[in-house]
């Protein structure tokens, strides 16, 4: 398994990440969407390194029963271009995203590296690094490299993805003297 750190301006979005959520029947698991900005160069180099990694790690697994495994360019991967999976949706516009799990709950810590307990603190559309690791799988017919979920460090607020806002920022502008209905 190869584990990469990401860089500070990864966005967290369909952020599972206190409680497990099962997919169909499937073993419950954490998960979240990291949105990297294709600037990144640096992680994004990272990310297909480790990718890569894992690849050569797991030839034997990914042969199974037949020959040759695969080539890594015919196999799913974790690193997809949100341009153009994603197209339409402004958050993924010009970054790669990757979609992590875990069926264990992830450490989750703010910047000063102190553990975040208020679950209102995480949320769809903040930035942090994700500590993730890659690795080959052969399951069922399908073959790749899948990503799972280590740990997560907020670093900064963002604007909440998927039009969901705080309900002081929705009644900040109500006047309590409006309707004064048991008068």
């Amino acid at each position: 398994m190869t584990k990469v750190i990401t860089g500070p301006k990864t966005r967290w979005s369909y952020a599972n990440v206190w409680t497990p959520k099962s997919i169909q029947g499937s073993t419950p698991k954490y998960s979240v969407s990291l949105i990297i900005p294709k600037s990144d160069t640096k992680t994004v180099n990272k990310i297909k390194a480790a990718i890569k990694e894992a690849y050569e790690e797991g030839l034997s697994k990914l042969k199974g029963n037949a020959k040759v495994a695969p080539a890594l360019s015919v196999i799913k991967t974790p690193l997809r271009d949100g341009d153009l999976e994603r197209a339409g949706d402004p958050a993924y516009a010009g970054a790669y995203f990757i979609n992590a799990n875990a069926t264990q709950a992830p450490g989750i810590v703010d910047k000063n590296r102190e553990d975040i307990i208020d679950h209102s603190e995480v949320y769809s559309g903040v930035y942090g690094r994700a500590s993730i690791t890659f690795y080959a799988f052969n399951s069922n017919g399908n073959k790749g490299i899948a990503c799972g979920l280590n740990n997560l460090q907020k670093i900064a607020d963002g604007e909440p993805l998927g039009g969901h806002v705080k309900a002081a920022v929705d009644f900040a502008d109500c006047d309590d003297d409006d309707d004064d209905f048991l008068d």
